[in-house]
């Protein structure tokens, strides 16, 4: 299957949300792509129509949704209703979707050194589109990522404010993901 969807689709930040307020305040932003992190079989339907007539990207993360199966008749329905990408931390997940055609993100958590190297394995295993390091303030993680790595790179997580947002781009990060609708507009 053919994807649609290019790293330079997502622009500079990344609204990532969790309530439906929330989702309501990313479908009104300038932000492209919206990160449900709490997606619900539910709600699915609604969240896509919305999501597509507001022209935004809805990826979801799929480690935490409810009702879907993490497997790949999951991720074929997923592809059928419209969703365009996922976000997961296994590498089982990250290569079923690309299987279906669906573009992946790659979640990380930077603890430690040890966790650099993890993760430039488990890039190599699973091949996903984008990587997304957390928490997004590990500036000199993500410029040693984004050397020994030829994949884009978003940094999620703990970015609270515009100097945080600028200093993870500078680092090379293509993008952000955050929790703050301030920075969606950025």
């Amino acid at each position: 299957m053919v994807r649609s969807l290019n790293i330079s689709d997502i622009g500079r930040v990344i609204a990532a949300v969790r309530t439906e307020v929330e989702f309501e305040a990313a479908l009104s932003s300038h932000a492209s792509l919206i990160f449900d992190l709490s997606p619900d079989l539910m709600k699915l339907p609604a969240r896509i129509k919305r999501a597509k007539a507001a022209q935004k990207k809805l990826f979801l993360h799929i480690d935490l949704a409810k009702g879907i199966g993490r497997d790949e008749s999951g991720i074929a329905f997923l592809r059928g209703l419209g969703i365009e990408g996922i976000v997961s931390t296994k590498v089982s997940m990250i290569k079923l979707a690309r299987e279906k055609g669906l573009f992946t993100v790659q979640r990380f958590f930077i603890v430690d050194s040890q966790s650099v190297h993890t993760t430039v394995e488990a890039v190599k295993a699973s091949s996903p589109d984008v990587i997304e390091v957390m928490p997004g303030i590990a500036c000199k993680v993500i410029a040693r990522l984004h050397e020994s790595l030829d994949i884009p790179l978003i940094a999620g997580g703990l970015i609270e404010n515009e100097e945080e947002l600028e200093a993870a781009m500078a680092s090379g990060a293509s993008a952000v993901s955050t929790g703050r609708a301030e920075l969606w507009d950025k």
